[in-house]
């Protein structure tokens, strides 16, 4: 546990946690928060607004096998906390691209309605733009979601798909009824640093310690400092409302890619539970069982249950999800 803590607080670090820094707001673009990787920008197409979509392009370290892989990351994250992931790919020879989707990280903020086939489109447009006909995705937790659509969508595009504690294992409105944007975004905007902690513990069922989480939790804080945070509070309940009203779960057994589940034994993690009738809440969030159910009804799917791990298994289980990982993506056909 000690390396697996040090590593991640090492990873966290690039959040910029300097007490000279400690009071500077950041943007809502992320402004002085640094990423391991040099970001680029691409500009999208747009419906009325300007978009801008940030991403991390790394080369293959030492020789390069000729593959490329698709980083999608979760709600709660930007794209850099897959640095130790992005290492350990590009040392195997893998090239890998680590976009933030619109809406999330360095990424523009729109105020319109999100929805998986736009970003689809923004992940397929960025991967023209870098001429890749046919990459793997590693998925985490709403990037899972993503990642079934875009599968589903461009099935020719996608080789190989790890789904790393996905959501979307349910179709979250069987259990939580419509909830008003702007209840949401006053919940959301009363978080303070204490209650956001105890929210990322509990939903998610971590078990790295308290210092790992704390840039985390100042990196949200320091973001309710920006003139346009309101903008970004919208954009983020956007998200919620994407991922409860847009269902992937029905799908997911019409992917024909090989697809590799790694889920976390305590992941208990269901999006909107907080809405949800109390009678119902403990039914959501069986996500390790979930998993199996639907592997067993997809044409070519296996699961591994990585037991007392939460909802972030490739910080928490660092060492075995990138074993797990290597050897899927590297199977022979």
């Amino acid at each position: 546990m000690f390396r697996i803590a040090a590593v991640f607080v090492a990873a966290l670090a690039l959040l910029g946690t300097s007490g000279a820094r400690a009071a500077e707001a950041y943007g809502i673009g992320l402004e002085g928060f640094a990423y391991p990787y040099p970001v680029t920008m691409l500009t999208l197409p747009s419906d009325g607004e300007a978009l801008r979509m940030a991403y991390m392009d790394v080369k293959p370290q030492g020789a390069a096998n000729g593959r490329t892989i698709l980083l999608l990351h979760g709600r709660n994250f930007p794209s850099s906390y897959w640095e130790p992931t992005i290492k350990v790919l590009a040392g195997a020879g893998y090239r890998v691209v680590v976009p933030d989707q619109v809406g999330f990280g360095k990424s523009s903020k729109p105020v319109s309605a999100l929805s998986f086939d736009l970003l689809a489109r923004h992940t397929i447009a960025l991967l023209d733009s870098l001429q890749l006909p046919r990459v793997d995705i590693v998925a985490h937790s709403m990037g899972g979601m993503l990642a079934v659509r875009i599968a589903r969508s461009y099935p020719d595009r996608i080789a190989r798909i790890v789904l790393e504690a996905p959501i979307g294992l349910e179709d979250y409105r069987n259990f939580v009824p419509p909830t008003e944007t702007e209840r949401i975004m006053a919940d959301e905007d009363r978080l303070d640093a204490d209650a956001y902690r105890r929210q990322l513990v509990t939903n998610y069922s971590l078990t790295l310690p308290p210092e790992a989480i704390t840039p985390f939790v100042e990196a949200r804080m320091r973001i309710k400092g920006s003139a346009d945070y309101p903008r970004w509070l919208r954009a983020f309940v956007n998200s919620y409302q994407m991922i409860w009203s847009q269902p992937v779960v029905y799908e997911m057994p019409s992917l024909r890619q090989p697809v590799l589940f790694v889920m976390g034994g305590n992941d208990h993690n269901a999006p909107g539970r907080a809405y949800a009738p109390m009678e119902v809440r403990a039914r959501m969030g069986e996500n390790a069982k979930l998993a199996e159910a639907i592997a067993a009804r997809m044409p070519n799917a296996k699961v591994q249950v990585f037991d007392g791990i939460g909802h972030v298994v490739h910080l928490e289980a660092l060492d075995r999800f990138n074993r797990t990982m290597l050897e899927f993506l590297g199977a022979q056909p």
